[in-house]
């Protein structure tokens, strides 16, 4: 296990070093001189940039939280440019060829044979001013691109999640329920980043909408309770007719879980630990995220579902989407899941999809309905492209009106 993971390491740090390579010849050694201060300066953050990247990546582990955050922001944001440089500079050696190959403008018309055979040498073998102005100009496009969509997506997760509704109809729901409006939230992710303003304003938009239950699905932190307890404080201010209730995700078992389901629980948000409550028209169960079996402590489909009324319908919390095959064997009416960020950065979905039944929205398995919201916050890079942050009001439609 030590050596597959040395290896997943090193082959980590090869691809780093590879695509730094290649960002220096684009970005700094072929748009500029031998000793320029641009070829300097470029040399060096090809150095520092990737260094700041792995330690953010590493750091969360290995340093304390205050160290963590003067990591966090440079290096994240860096792998986020870096991932669409790399993007930008591979439509850029598609273009590049025809931009070298474009004909020079002429003032006047080549008349005789020599000057049109010099004009035609031109054409086939461009000029260094050529090449340098081609090299300067997919540079300058690339990473005016990269920065424009990794700004934009900072600014979509820093602005904080949106309202999504989505009707979700259930044969067995009784006609009383109809209407019922459950708040999804996900992936918040407080960490070195995110958190007590982020809290807030998931806290206040999830009050503003006033649903009937509040449903955090996992992965609410990234650290121990003593260093991010006073960020996830405003979550005492949620507000249901029927409570808010808590799932672990992956993340709290790489935080802590027990500690964190204790202080989740003193801030009168009830933690559903493979268990189930009866609520008017449904139950509702929740199970422990897969990651807590190495911990003894991962789902337990049976003692949440196991001895309940199949004839009531049932709203199943689990976060992490491939624990609907389970929930289809317990004749689950509705499952409400994250952990995939909706791919976060695109094309990063396509990935997800490798893992992950959905990667979002709704979709149906058998008898069984999956609902994966795309979360609130935000991991690794502060940023979100093509997959917009959400928080999603799930509403309960019976088809006995």
């Amino acid at each position: 296990m030590i050596a597959f993971l040395v290896l997943g390491l090193l082959a980590v740090l090869a691809l780093l070093t590879l695509a730094h390579w290649y960002l220096w010849r684009r970005l700094v050694r072929d748009v500029s001189t031998p000793g320029g201060w641009w070829r300097r300066a470029g040399t060096v953050l090809a150095v520092l940039l990737p260094l700041l990247a792995v330690g953010a990546l590493v750091g969360g582990r290995a340093l304390p939280l205050a160290v963590e955050r003067w990591l966090a922001w440079p290096g994240y944001l860096w792998l986020a440019v870096l991932l669409y440089l790399l993007l930008a500079l591979a439509v850029g050696e598609a273009v590049r060829p025809l931009l070298l190959r474009l004909p020079r403008r002429h003032s006047v018309e080549p008349t005789t044979l020599e000057e049109k055979e010099t004009d035609e040498s031109s054409v086939m073998a461009p000029s260094p001013e050529r090449r340098l102005f081609v090299a300067r100009t997919v540079a300058i496009g690339a990473a005016g691109a990269a920065a424009a969509v990794v700004g934009n997506g900072t600014y979509g997760v820093l602005r904080g999640p949106r309202l999504k509704q989505v009707t979700v109809p259930l044969a067995k729901l009784p006609a009383r329920a109809h209407g019922y409006r459950i708040a999804v939230v996900s992936d918040i992710h407080l960490g070195p980043i995110l958190g007590r303003a982020h809290t807030r304003r998931i806290v206040d938009t999830i009050n503003g909408a006033q649903p009937d239950l509040i449903a955090v699905v996992g992965d609410l932190v990234d650290g121990s309770v003593a260093e991010l307890g006073r960020e996830a404080e405003p979550l005492a201010r949620l507000r249901a007719r029927d409570g808010a209730y808590f799932v672990t995700g992956n993340h709290e078992y790489f935080s802590g879980a027990g500690p964190w389901v204790d202080f989740i629980r003193e801030l009168g948000v009830h933690p559903l630990q493979n268990a189930r409550v009866e609520l008017a028209g449904f139950d509702l169960a929740g199970v422990n995220d897969i990651a807590g079996r190495d911990q003894g402590d991962g789902p337990d489909f049976g003692k949440a579902l196991g001895d309940r009324d199949r004839a009531r319908t049932s709203v199943l919390l689990s976060h992490q989407p491939v624990t609907i095959h389970d929930a289809v064997r317990h004749g689950v009416d509705l499952q409400l899941s994250g952990h995939t960020h909706g791919g976060q950065l695109w094309p990063g979905n396509y990935l997800a999809e490798l893992a992950n039944p959905t990667v979002a929205g709704l979709e149906r398995y058998g008898d069984t309905q999956l609902y994966v919201t795309r979360g609130a916050g935000a991991w690794g890079p502060p940023v979100r492209v093509g997959a917009p942050s959400d928080i999603t009001i799930v509403t309960l439609a019976s088809l006995q009106v």
